[in-house]
């Protein structure tokens, strides 16, 4: 497998990366917020009769809205603080290695590190260990390598869900 293809330089692609790898690694913000949120409004609602927990059962409501509203927050911060790291790179897939080019700048990631592979719909999110470590844009690749790419990691088990 040989799998070569270019990132132009879009103001819009860092920002995309960014809000993608932040919505990766935030996600339980979002279901630890609902469940703090949810106890605290069975708690304030069984206990109407009593106010004597009312502010504890206040203080979990508040602070499961403010848990799911964190990840929205910081996705819209990695988007704002990205669009000016727009450089042209690309990406060079083979059997053993994700090569990634930005800019001057380079590196890489051996499949044998990669413990999973989710997909959004533009991208496939690669963990090394439990860590979102990079992205590889399905949008700019061409329908045949994407179709390989994926078979490939299909085959070494890597496409997994969240």
């Amino acid at each position: 497998m040989q799998i070569r293809f270019a990132v132009p330089a879009d103001p819009a692609y860092p920002a995309r990366v960014a809000a993608a790898l932040a919505a990766a690694r935030l996600r339980r913000f979002g279901y630890i917020g609902a469940a703090l949120a949810a106890i605290g409004v069975i708690g304030w609602i069984a206990s109407r009769a009593s106010a004597r927990f009312a502010s504890l059962w206040t203080a979990l409501i508040v602070a499961g809205v403010l848990s799911m509203l964190y990840a929205p927050w910081v996705r819209w911060r990695a988007r704002r603080r990205s669009g000016g790291y727009a450089v042209e790179g690309g990406y060079d897939i083979d059997d053993r290695n994700i090569m990634m080019r930005s800019g001057s700048e380079s590196g890489g990631i051996a499949w044998d590190g990669v413990a999973r592979v989710t997909e959004t719909p533009d991208f496939w999110i690669v963990y090394v260990g439990r860590m979102p470590a990079t992205v590889i844009p399905r949008w700019l690749m061409s329908a045949e390598d994407a179709g390989t790419l994926r078979a490939f990691m299909a085959e070494r088990r890597l496409l997994g869900g969240h």
